[in-house]
């Protein structure tokens, strides 16, 4: 994956991880980043989110922005725009560069203010009450500066139509982490009944559309046809839910991991492991891991590795199931129409760049 990523990064031009360096370097987020530092030592998430910015080249946080430029890219100019291509670096757009910042921007400050903590569920090993105070302050008020940001560079743009898509876009993830954050909520959140379309549907509110618009806008930028605006929407659409679906599938897949890896149960290989197994099934089943957690609970800590073993067990128990190759061909059913709307696009360096970001993302052990 990191060296797909690098290897695009050389056709835009330019690392995306720098990509909003002039935001990044301001004075006023420069003073951001100076408290933050207070906050080492605790356990709040703000920290954790901006050391991924720093160090994670895993899981390439600034993907959405290097694929906004490579499909850019790929599309090239229209017919329409030829008197413009005197505006284009490296085959490239200049409005379609602020636009992948733009993207960049928003997906940042989404992630930050998801690193707001529940203070009532804090425990004393997190850290002192008032840091984390302070810590959930600095998230949304850094969070809101990125946006704030990203609006103003939106609106520079001059363009109706692409303000009107992204825009939209802000109210699907405001609208996906709503829900994700009401349902984590619930105290019975563990059983929620979702169901896969259930699933797609928030996981395009809260992972693909900005993605999937930001495709979309970046041809808009080019006047490229409806035709190629939509084949750029499925572009992103697609990739991001096969990106999002490899993400899930790795606590089931992995060879290599000698330990348990932690496991959502709303994610999709679980989902497909209940409607699998029928829903009474699937409840007596966790009835009981919550049974054998309670449990735990109440024994003396040398004890308490025999909770690990509960969800190792739960997690083989899935592994066995038919969920995980359902999840695999889901992943790759993605994948391929993320292909096929490619197939639109001239052959292009770009264009073969953008297909092995799929081909990354739906190749398992």
């Amino acid at each position: 994956w990191s060296q797909v990523v690098s290897e695009a990064e050389k056709i835009v031009g330019y690392p995306t991880s720098f990509m909003s360096l002039r935001c990044l370097l301001s004075d006023e987020l420069s003073n951001i980043a100076m408290q933050v530092r207070k906050l080492v030592g605790t356990k709040h998430p703000l920290l954790d989110t901006a050391r991924g910015f720093v160090y994670d080249s895993r899981n390439n946080l600034q993907m959405r922005g290097l694929v906004v430029l490579l499909i850019s890219k790929a599309a090239g100019p229209s017919t329409t725009e030829l008197s413009f291509q005197h505006d284009m670096v490296s085959g490239i757009y200049s409005s379609q560069r602020s636009l992948a910042e733009i993207t960049e921007l928003i997906h940042t400050a989404f992630l930050v203010h998801r690193g707001i903590v529940n203070i009532g569920e804090l425990k004393s090993c997190d850290g002192p009450l008032k840091d984390m105070q302070f810590g959930n302050k600095m998230a949304v008020l850094s969070g809101d500066f990125l946006l704030a940001n990203a609006c103003t560079s939106l609106a520079q743009l001059q363009n109706t139509k692409v303000v009107e898509l992204i825009s939209s876009a802000i109210g699907d993830l405001v609208q996906g982490i709503y829900y994700e954050n009401s349902k984590s909520s619930e105290e019975n959140c563990l059983t929620d009944d979702i169901g896969i379309s259930r699933w797609k549907e928030q996981v395009f509110l809260s992972h693909s559309a900005l993605l999937a618009k930001s495709c979309q806008a970046a041809m808009e930028l080019a006047k490229h046809s409806a035709e190629i605006q939509d084949m750029a929407f499925q572009y992103g659409k697609h990739m991001s839910m096969s990106h999002k679906l490899h993400s899930d599938l790795q606590p089931f897949v992995k060879e290599s991991s000698s330990d348990t890896m932690a496991f959502s149960l709303n994610s999709a290989p679980v989902i497909l492991h209940q409607e699998f197994r029928g829903r009474e099934a699937w409840l007596k089943q966790i009835r009981e891991v919550n049974k054998t957690l309670d449990n735990c609970a109440r024994l003396k800590p040398p004890h308490t590795h025999r909770c690990a073993c509960v969800f190792q067990q739960l997690q083989e128990a899935i592994k066995a199931g038919k969920g995980v190759t359902s999840a695999i061909d889901l992943c790759r059913c993605h994948g391929n129409r993320a292909l096929a709307a490619l197939e639109r696009f001239p052959p292009s360096e770009a264009r073969d760049a953008l297909a092995n970001i799929v081909y990354a993302v739906t190749r398992f052990p």
